[in-house]
């Protein structure tokens, strides 16, 4: 199939102009302005006139068909998907998770399994370490070396169940030193934590709000600044998850100050909501408990500036939705039994471009550049994903910056039944997606089709080179 987009304006994390955009058999075959009919010949055209042509978003933290806390995410890689198409992001990176006793093998045959046959768009996977004897280590290179599985995530919350302590931690990261993978840390102090739940259940404090008392910013900002502590005794890089707090970017801001390779990523939530949200009445405080939760507002703006000032390279979602009503609710008389996770797949770039592109916080470029190019450097997809150049994937975003959306259940696609910005109303959308040169959202419509994403063996990080 072959699609030609005119007159669009195309802006990647360096450029912005107006242009046509010719793809065929899946990839950018030509970029200029008014490109002859006669030589490029569509099956379909699409008018771009007015809007941007971005490189599909990538988002590379969700969590789609995962059990979690005695139940099992919402959105499986179909519906999953087809949010993420619809909110303009053609690629994500989910989680295989190595469960102890289990090989890392088995847990990416499993992950495929779930994914394959559903996903709409194309797809690839970290490694989830939950063990690390001799055997596991000699793993990481295969997963690396044969798998395209380049990255590794490890706990330093959840004792029991994915927390590891800080010598199989500094194990993994001096691996990645041999093999060329990249870690990605959840940095929470989960022992501390663990005993402020306790203590808080001891006292009968049992509400939502509490999820988030026992989860003090300090206890980020400590496990962060061990985190890069240890990758710094381990001579590589390291990449800081979902972070939410001022206490952990002063920490990475640190580190990059020192010209370590610190690189970290934040999500929405923490852009948009606060703690003020836990203190809604009843038990809606629970649509929030995620982790790390939401901090106080003041946080944000730090937040927004650590994204302008490149201390924060990466915007993702942490995709990890629970319906209400018969999962959160597994926590109604105890805070630490509600699933952590908030939807979040399908709102990313129209939030972003809201909050961020036209309050002038960020420019265009930023945008793209945290949504999709450097996601794409960071894990091995750059320049096959995140930009437009002849070459690279027909993964693109028709973006109408005047389209005007309310976000909430109804209107969005993600299978929960509420939605963390109800009635939000967002101006600038995606008006067509394409993944791999196919029209995947036409308007309001999907038009892909079940099991057309790929998985992606990806290659190593170029993190180092430059970000």
């Amino acid at each position: 199939m072959s699609l030609l987009i005119t007159n669009g304006r195309v802006i990647t994390a360096t450029d912005d102009y107006v242009a046509d955009v010719y793809c065929e058999d899946g990839t950018i075959a030509a970029i200029g302005r008014d490109l002859p009919s006669q030589q490029f010949q569509a099956d379909h055209t699409i008018d771009a006139s007015g809007k941007y042509v971005l490189p599909g978003g990538i988002d590379v933290h969700t969590h789609l068909n995962m059990p979690f806390g005695g139940t099992t995410s919402a959105d499986d890689f179909e519906s999953g998907t087809i949010a993420a198409a619809f909110g303009g992001t053609t690629t994500i990176v989910d989680f295989a998770i190595q469960y102890r006793g289990q090989t890392m093998r088995h847990a990416l045959d499993d992950w495929r399994k779930r994914a394959d046959g559903k996903a709409v768009i194309d797809y690839g996977f970290h490694m989830i370490i939950t063990e690390l004897e001799d055997a596991g280590l000699t793993e990481m290179d295969r997963m690396v070396r044969d798998e395209g599985i380049t990255s590794f995530k490890l706990f330093m919350a959840y004792p029991g169940v994915f927390m590891v302590d800080d010598a199989t931690i500094f194990r993994a990261l001096r691996r990645t030193g041999d093999n060329g993978g990249l870690v990605c840390m959840h940095a929470e102090n989960g022992g501390v934590i663990d005993e402020l739940v306790k203590d808080a259940l001891r006292k009968g404090q049992t509400a939502p709000k509490y999820h988030a008392l026992t989860r003090p910013p300090t206890a980020e900002g400590e496990a962060t600044g061990r985190a890069l502590a240890l990758a710094e005794m381990a001579g590589v890089p390291i990449y800081i998850v979902h972070l939410s707090a001022a206490h952990a970017l002063d920490k990475v801001k640190q580190a990059r100050d020192m010209g370590l390779p610190a690189y970290a990523e934040t999500c929405p939530q923490y852009l948009f909501l606060s703690y003020d949200n836990y203190e809604e009445p009843g038990f809606d405080g629970a649509k929030y408990v995620m982790s790390p939760p939401l901090r106080e507002k003041w946080h944000q703006d730090v937040l927004w500036k650590g994204i302008a000032t490149n201390d924060l390279q990466v915007v993702s979602t942490d995709h990890c939705p629970f319906c209400m009503a018969d999962q959160k609710v597994l926590g109604k008389d105890d805070f630490s039994k509600i699933p952590n996770g908030a939807p979040g797949i399908e709102t990313r770039l129209t939030l972003v471009h809201n909050g961020g592109v036209r309050p002038g916080r960020i420019s265009l470029n930023r945008f793209v550049e945290v949504c999709s190019t450097t996601p794409a450097r960071m894990f091995g997809l750059f320049p096959r994903k995140g930009t437009v150049a002849v070459g690279s994937d027909a993964d693109l975003v028709v973006f109408d910056p005047h389209r005007s959306a309310t976000l909430g259940v109804k209107t969005l696609h993600m299978k929960v039944d509420y939605n963390p910005y109800e009635g939000t109303v967002v101006q600038g959308a995606p008006a067509t997606v394409i993944c791999g040169g196919q029209i995947v959202i036409d308007g309001d419509s999907f038009v892909g089709r079940k099991g057309g994403g790929r998985f992606l063996r990806r290659g190593p990080s170029l993190a180092p080179a430059g970000l």
